[in-house]
This record gives structure tokens, sequence and C-alpha cells, in this order.
């Protein structure tokens, strides 16, 4: 109901039942689906939801006995998805999921065109309507699949580039409406998208991360999962799902408040093993504590790593902590390190600058000076790398002083005194 709520529906009855196994021709039993045609007749419904997959031949069966519309599970969410795709991207997918689907329903839309005839004069066209139809939606579907191949590339371009730059990146996935988004935005100030609705953000959004110790990654904000997330879906999505399984971490959000969380977590779990996902490594956040009256803490495991979270991302009680967690997931790689610059080399110091990194400063000999710098290692040599600064001396000056050393450009370097 909550879909069809989210879809834009108005319900205005209810029907449920069960049996051994759907029935071939109507999915549910001639008597239960007399039930829902007298549903229909009298609370005047347009359209019939069943909450699971129905082939073409029972649509069009169920569609002539109850005389209205009539739609699966799976099409409820392309229709969703087409109502919340923003951008060229989200579009594209959302578009290629629907000619999927729709290539095996062609039946149904031209069973008022004739077939070929034969005889002088009745004669039509090389191909029917439907042979038409279905030649033009394999055609739209290339299409789309080759501007989505680009999109593809593009985003795995910009990957390699953040691998280069040994950026971590944290994604967050979850079952619809968990808060996602809420919580990305209370992270990184972003401002994206956020409702109470399913599937409020289809689009794929990274912003930075501001971890301890002056270090950063980038956080992902992905579409959420469901259950029974069509195919046509996952496939679509699989630039947006990319991120996902491509991230260094995943950060697992919940819905505390939800009765059903236990069976959401199971679904989405189950979608990360579609997507190649399982593997990576995973932190539990529980969202909503502040409605089920938890505390917001970090939870480790026998060995003490950190495991799951509980927090409010609403009121942001318990981010603070997560970060925190973050921080020590990721490695506290840090370099606390003093360098010494000469005059002609103030491009370097203004890279320390710009980093955020400079924690003090002392005037040099011959207008050179001084950092006290704390950065993350990685940045701190690719710092020394592309300034032509003695890493390697460093490194040796490290291991005999691994608190305090002197770096310094084109030079062996100094033990702290």
């Amino acid at each position: 109901m909550a879909l069809a709520r989210s879809a834009g529906a108005a319900i205005v009855g209810l029907v449920t039942g069960s049996r051994p196994k759907p029935d071939a021709r109507l999915y549910v039993g001639s008597g239960k689906a007399e039930q829902i045609r007298a549903e229909v007749n009298s609370s005047g419904a347009e359209l019939v939801v069943f909450d699971h997959a129905l082939s073409p031949s029972q649509e069009r069966n169920l569609e002539r006995l109850l005389e209205c519309r009539v739609l699966d599970r799976a099409g409820l969410i392309l229709d969703i998805f087409a109502q919340r795709a923003r951008s060229f991207e989200g579009k594209l997918q959302v578009e290629l999921a629907q000619l999927r689907h729709l290539s095996t329903r062609l039946v149904r839309g031209w069973t008022h065109l004739e077939r070929q005839k034969g005889g002088i004069g009745l004669r039509g066209p090389g191909e029917t309507q439907l042979e038409t139809d279905r030649r033009l939606l394999g055609n739209r579907i290339r299409t789309l699949n080759a501007r989505l191949d680009r999109v593809v590339r593009q985003r795995e371009t910009t990957r390699r580039d953040r691998k280069r730059a040994e950026t971590p990146t944290i994604a967050l996935v979850g079952y619809t409406n968990a808060g996602k988004s809420t919580l990305f935005n209370q992270l990184t100030g972003a401002g994206a998208y956020a409702a109470d609705q399913l599937f409020a953000t289809l689009d794929p959004t990274l912003r930075r991360l501001d971890l301890p110790d002056a270090r950063h990654a980038l956080l992902a904000d992905t579409v959420g999962f469901v259950r029974e997330l069509p195919h046509e879906l996952i496939a679509a999505f699989r630039a947006t799902l990319q991120e996902a399984r491509e991230s260094t971490l995943l950060l697992h959000v919940i819905d505390a408040a939800d009765v059903a969380r236990r069976e959401h977590i199971e679904q989405v779990n189950v979608v990360l093993e579609e997507i190649g996902a399982a593997a990576i490594p995973q932190i539990e956040v529980f969202n909503k504590a502040d409605l089920v009256d938890e505390v917001a803490r970090v939870e480790r495991d026998e060995h003490g790593a950190v495991r799951r979270a509980w927090l409010s991302a609403r009121t942001g009680e318990g981010t603070k902590l997560l970060v925190e967690a973050l921080g020590e997931f990721l490695g506290p790689t840090i370099a606390h390190e003093r360098v010494i610059l000469s005059a002609a080399q103030g491009r370097a110091r203004a890279r320390f600058y710009a980093s955020g990194a400079v924690i003090g400063e002392r005037p040099g000999v011959e207008g050179g000076c001084e950092l006290e710098v704390s950065m993350p290692a990685r940045e701190f040599e690719k710092v020394c790398r592309e300034e032509s600064l003695d890493a390697s001396a460093h490194r040796a000056v490290a291991a005999c002083a691994p608190d305090r050393a002197f770096l310094q450009s084109g030079g062996p370097a100094r033990a702290a005194g």
C-alpha cells in the first residue's frame, strides 16, 4: 500500500488471500477474482494493483474480467521511478527499464490492429504492426544502452581518479525511506532532496565527508532498495549501483522504528548479493533511534571493530560518533611532521595551508620557513613527491624518530632537536 500511495494513488479497497501456487490464467483463483471484481464495481476503482509479478497473459485476462487497468508490482515501481527521475542519466535508466518491461507486453496494446492479409489488393506491408513496434523498441533499447555505456565509462574514469588519489568512498545503502538522504545531508550539509516517501532519491550524489585528523572521504547517496526490486531496474541502474559495488565501505542505513526492519535488512543484503557488493565491509546504522528511545551509541564486535551505530539523522544525535567510527575504520594513517622549506618553495607551503594541515609555522633561514603539519600520510607523501621534497629521507628519519622529523628539500633530513 505504501508503494501505491507513493505513486499518487488513493486506496479505496484492499483484498488479500493466499493459495499454494498462482493460477496460470488469473494469478488468483476464480472466486477471489470475482471478489475483486465486486470490490471494483462497488468502489468505482479505476486501477487494480497486485503486490506480485504478473505475466503478460495474466494482466490481459484480469483486465478483461475486471474491466479496468491492472498493474503488477514491477509496473508500479517503474511508474514511481518515472515520476522521481530528474537527471538526464536517471531518465535514461527509467526509460530503459520501462521499455524492457513493456517489450513482453506489446500484444496487449495492439489487439485492435489487423494482421497481414492475403489475396489480391489485401496484402499488407512486409511485417505486422506488432513486429514493427518490436523492432522500433529494440532500436530504442540499443540506443539507450549505448548512452548508458558512455555514462558508465565516465563514472569509471572518475572512480579511477579517486583511486589514484587514494580517496576512500563510503556508500549509503538501505531499504527505501530508511533516512539515507537525511543522514547524507546531516553528514555533508549537501542539501539533497529528502522526503518521507519511497524512492525519494534516484540519482547518485557524491559529497566530501570530513573525517577526524584532517582526513576526508567521499560519501555517496544511492537509490533505495525494496522487496522484489524488478530485474529491469537492477539492470538499468547498473551505473548508479556501481557506486555501491566500487565503494570502500557500505553504511547500511536501517529504520530502527520499522517493525519489519529484520526482513528489510535481509532484502537489502539480497540486492547487494545480486549486484556483486556483498563482500564489501559493512557498518549497520540504525536511524530514527529517537523514535524507539534508544541511546545514540556505537557498538563493537568481540574484536573491538565497529559493527553498528545508533543515531537520529533528523536531530543529528549520534552523527559525530558515527564520523569518529568511520575515521577509525578507515585507519588513522596520519603524518605529524615538521617541514623545512626554502623561500623558493612557496607553492609547497601554499598546498599545505590549502589542505588545512598546518598546525604552526616558524621563520626559517634566508626567507624560508618551518611548518608543523598534521595530515593523512598518503596526502603528505603526495605533496612531497609533487613538490620534490625528499620523502625517502623523511621516512628514514621517521623510522628513528617517529614523532617528529625535519624534512628539507634538496638535501638529507635532520633529526628534530
